[in-house]
């Protein structure tokens, strides 16, 4: 395997870069540091989010808690720079019993409404270190909805109202672990709004925090930065956590904080256009 290349984000010059994911924290913890790049950058972003974080909190009914997360997420997004958001949503947590198929044309149509140059979403491949179904379905949606947006034949409905074909030309895939990843993605400049971010959805954390309380007092230990993160003090932790996880990334590439993806340019075609195709006028 070809060892990953130091990916520097151009100038947008009027492209749209489409990311779907599936909870209102998924941006800022995967990829807040490369949206932020993509957004100073010029490229007009916008995020997809599947489901509506019902069930994402502790102490919270169901509307109270798909309230809250609903708002944060704006905010966040307000911070990384994101220009339009699109809420699909469908019921958290289980996605693995939707009508695949509805997903996917969902999917087809906002590519064929943005007509973006790349889209990201959760990789496919790196299903062996996920353990949330709703990430896993809608990484298989997304990545066949990249290439049946191209085709006449699917969704007549939406071509007949306007939504014509389209190619994505490359795909930006992330996750928990990149099984193959390609290209890192220097985030220094940017980790700082990428913790702001995070931070901005505090509802999805703190529910973290009370299972990362619950984990440990199962093994018998305890944590204080845990511990006042599950009261509350949510900053610590996880601007901890962060950039723990963004200097690991970084390091193998002498980066001080980094993002990784495996990038898929037409098809795996797109050394080849790059070496025998002409720019359009």
């Amino acid at each position: 395997m070809t060892a990953a290349q130091i990916q520097t984000i151009e100038p947008g010059a009027g492209r749209t870069v489409l990311v779907v994911v599936a909870h209102a924290d998924d941006p800022a913890l995967f990829l807040g540091g490369t949206l932020a790049l993509w957004a100073r950058q010029g490229w007009r972003v916008v995020v997809v989010r599947a489901t509506d974080d019902r069930w994402d909190s502790v102490g919270l009914d169901e509307t109270e808690t798909a309230r809250r997360i609903a708002a944060e997420f704006r905010q966040a997004l307000t911070i990384l720079g994101v220009a339009e958001i699109v809420e699909l949503g469908w019921p958290t947590d289980r996605m693995a019993t939707l009508p695949y198929l509805e997903l996917r044309a969902q999917v087809i149509a906002e590519i064929r409404r943005w007509r973006p140059h790349t889209l990201s979403t959760f990789d496919p491949n790196s299903v062996g270190h996920e353990d949330n179904r709703d990430h896993v379905v809608l990484a298989q949606a997304v990545d066949e909805a990249s290439w049946t947006a191209m085709f006449d034949k699917h969704e007549p409905d939406q071509i007949a109202a306007g939504l014509a074909p389209h190619g994505v030309f490359e795909r930006w895939y992330f996750g928990r672990r990149v099984a193959y990843p390609t290209h890192v993605v220097d985030v220094g400049t940017t980790l700082a709004t990428k913790i702001e971010a995070g931070l901005a959805t505090p509802t999805p954390l703190h529910h973290i925090a009370c299972q990362l309380r619950m984990q440990a007092a199962t093994a018998g230990r305890r944590a204080m930065p845990i511990d006042r993160a599950a009261e509350g003090e949510l900053a610590p932790l996880f601007t901890e956590l962060l950039k723990r996880g963004a200097a690991r990334t970084g390091a193998p590439h002498g980066l001080a904080a980094a993002e990784e993806f495996r990038v898929v340019r037409m098809g795996g075609l797109g050394e080849w256009l790059a070496e025998v195709g002409e720019r359009l006028p």
